[in-house]
């Protein structure tokens, strides 16, 4: 077995890992992608390896709900597999109006918007308490010419382990984190796995639900997941690998 992984992750790096929470988004991410793909024994989670139109190795894995779970499936495939970018992806809430319903977010920061404490004075986040970091930056030129090609919002998209659920929760998330596109739950553990390999990574998300009062009678989670597979056939993979790699 140690054999196998250290063969495995020294050969060619592969194309691309697309990282997403539950199977109906690995779903809709592979009809965009437009070729069959082989379910594989993934550890953590559900992993569906293809091949793009382009020539492309893609690779889906379902890994799970929140950052943790998916930080250490995403974390237990790049430890078997080498993969030259990283994507986390799926549908998420959009603040209003940034990113409508139906719409494609590509992230230009991905923040852990809930990782921290409760002061006197509001929320301290862990990395002004000293213990570690919040942000990570993908590449600013490349996030651009995603966003063209996607036809989509660039913004930062917050990880949360709470899906906010009212105005007030809402309100406070647009204040502290300016500009704010979408709220997810999975980018920065996505993110802080690939950032563990040396890997980059981006976040891409399709709107099902406004950031705010919840009231599921207003998601439209079936037309995100169609905004989702558009987003995967429009994606320009060889740029984005051939940049991520030259980034």
């Amino acid at each position: 077995m140690g054999q196998h992984h250290d063969d495995e992750q020294s050969g060619p790096a592969a194309g691309l890992l697309v990282v997403v929470a539950v199977q109906a988004e690995a779903d809709a991410v592979l009809r965009g992608v437009g070729a069959a793909a082989r379910p594989v024994a993934g550890p953590g989670g559900t992993l569906h390896r293809t091949v793009h139109a382009s020539g492309i190795p893609v690779d889906v894995l379902a890994g799970g709900v929140g950052p943790a779970s998916v930080a250490a499936a995403t974390a237990a495939v790049l430890a078997g597999r080498r993969h030259r970018t990283v994507v986390s992806a799926g549908i998420a809430g959009g603040f209003p109006g940034v990113a409508p319903v139906g719409s494609v977010v590509v992230a230009s920061a991905i923040l852990a918007a809930d990782l921290g404490a409760e002061t006197p004075d509001g929320f301290t986040d862990v990395a002004a308490l000293g213990f570690g970091r919040v942000r990570h930056v993908p590449a600013p030129p490349l996030v651009a010419r995603l966003a063209t090609a996607l036809d989509a919002a660039a913004g930062p998209v917050l990880t949360v382990t709470t899906v906010t659920g009212s105005a007030g929760r809402a309100a406070e998330l647009a204040a502290r984190h300016p500009g704010a596109a979408a709220e997810a739950m999975e980018g920065f553990g996505v993110a802080e796995a690939a950032a563990l390999f040396g890997v980059p990574a981006f976040e891409i998300r399709t709107v099902s639900n406004p950031v705010g009062p919840r009231d599921r009678a207003a998601w439209r989670i079936k037309e995100a997941l169609e905004a989702l597979e558009r987003a995967f056939a429009a994606l320009p993979y060889r740029e984005l690998l051939q940049e991520s790699a030259d980034g």
